[in-house]
């Protein structure tokens, strides 16, 4: 069943869905990386690919920036089209010394400034996670492929641009490794669905080094984390 934000057709979305911010970067990956991959979504150009890697079905669809967007993305995948596991791949930036540019990070747990959570009005506070079997085998494909990974606490944040300028050394201190955008509502959605989600990041900037990328290495360069994300999917 079509929704006001994908037109995929029951069936034609893979059970696991790998889940870039850009959707370049999902084109990108059907395009280098599945067999026989087919379009499934254009609407708002967030594109939609389900193909094949090595004889496994899996898709691929762009989520867009922060909470909001892949809030919305990730309810409908899991809740309308059936599927079981979602894995953010992306960008984030490091504010930890224990990362570096290029570094795979993944979010064991996400922190965040959003106020996502209160919709569930839970008598306390929630600690989104993520799922142990799917941060398990990233892990060991890493360890198979001789990527180093980093595991640990991110903080998915709502400002790109914050006027609260000391933020990132509090969230230093707590030995938060790296920032990025979506993976907190991407565990919530599945800890509510009964799902399963995994973020696995590049570090694209150090917020404390000043080392950056360019923005065309962001898009197609970060082939460690997508290797690894495809190994993962069930």
């Amino acid at each position: 069943m079509a929704t006001p934000h994908n037109t995929a057709k029951k069936g034609e979305i893979a059970k696991t869905v790998l889940m870039p911010g850009d959707p370049l970067r999902a084109k990108y990956i059907a395009e280098t990386f599945l067999e026989d991959a087919v379009c499934f979504n254009t609407v708002r150009n967030m594109f939609g690919y389900t193909g094949t890697y090595k004889g496994k079905k899996v898709s691929v669809m762009g989520s867009g920036m922060g909470i909001p967007s892949i809030g919305i993305y990730s309810y409908e995948l899991y809740h309308e089209y059936d599927v079981e596991a979602i894995i953010r791949i992306g960008s984030a930036g490091g504010i930890s010394d224990k990362v570096k540019l290029r570094d795979v990070v993944i979010g064991m747990g996400a922190s965040t400034d959003s106020n996502y959570a209160v919709q569930y009005q839970l008598p306390g506070t929630y600690a989104p996670i993520a799922d142990f079997g799917l941060l398990r085998k990233a892990v060991e494909a890493g360890e198979a492929m001789g990527i180093s990974v980093v595991v640990g606490n991110t903080v998915s944040s709502d400002h790109f641009y914050n006027e609260f300028k000391e933020v990132n050394e509090l969230w230093r201190k707590m030995g938060v490794l790296a920032i990025e955008m979506e993976a907190a509502a991407l565990y919530m959605n599945a800890a509510r669905a009964g799902k399963k989600a995994l973020c696995i990041c590049t570090i694209s900037d150090h917020l404390f080094t000043g080392e950056e990328l360019a923005a065309e290495e962001r898009q197609t360069s970060f082939t460690d984390m997508m290797k690894i994300a495809l190994e993962v999917a069930e």
